[in-house]
């Protein structure tokens, strides 16, 4: 059973992982890969809207994404990114990343390549990986501007589609933790977590929302 208090903590980190950020017209968009097609189809919207030239889709795959995308994440979002009518001139794709940090840093040497110049990036994942990719960013591509972005969802608009409320409430519980303990790492910038949202991350770990943990911030016994 989730609980009322869960359901109100779930949304309260939920709320935390979003930037707010109002989306504006960037060098380049990039789509970090994931097994949410949904992030494919927000980065075609905001080209669309004329929010970024060109758009770059990152990703391998991933032990949750292998059998749904077999040929890689950035392949099948570009994939999906054609069916909906983007040129394939407007499309670059790095193939090899793994993790939030290799994203950045590949997309950021392709881009270079290509000889693209990159003042700013309209950076979009999964709603509730928004604040981790952009600390990501910052830490990792200090030189230019970040505007995060996502489909526009509420937490249960979530939920229902991935069909599975506990998933998704692990999910944010682990990407919380990475964005307390990865700057100490090297691997973000580090950001204030308001005492709210710390007590929430508190409960909700306590509650056994734990399976997206790393096992050095296994709640106690």
């Amino acid at each position: 059973m989730i609980s009322a208090q869960d359901w109100a903590d779930a949304r309260c980190v939920w709320d935390y992982h979003q930037m707010g950020h109002t989306p504006r017209p960037c060098s380049v968009a990039i789509g970090l890969g994931s097994h949410d097609l949904g992030v494919a189809d927000t980065a075609v919207s905001l080209y669309k809207r004329g929010m970024a030239p060109l758009l770059l889709f990152t990703g391998a795959t991933s032990p949750t994404t292998r059998e749904r995308m077999p040929r890689g994440e950035a392949v099948h979002y570009k994939e999906r990114a054609l069916e909906l009518g983007v040129p394939s001139t407007a499309i670059l794709v790095e193939p090899r990343a793994r993790n939030t940090g290799e994203n950045i840093r590949f997309s950021r040497e392709l881009l270079e390549k290509e000889g693209a110049e990159v003042s700013s990036v309209l950076l979009i994942s999964k709603p509730y990986e928004e604040r981790r990719a952009y600390a990501t960013a910052r830490k990792l591509w200090p030189a230019v501007d970040v505007v995060s972005a996502s489909a526009p969802m509420t937490l249960d608009e979530y939920v229902d589609s991935i069909g599975d409320a506990r998933l998704v409430i692990d999910m944010l519980v682990g990407a919380l933790q990475r964005l307390m303990i990865y700057p100490e790492q090297g691997f973000m910038i580090s950001q204030p977590v308001p005492s709210e949202v710390l007590d929430a991350y508190e409960r909700l770990r306590q509650a056994g929302f734990t399976s997206r943990l790393l096992p050095t911030d296994a709640p106690s016994s």
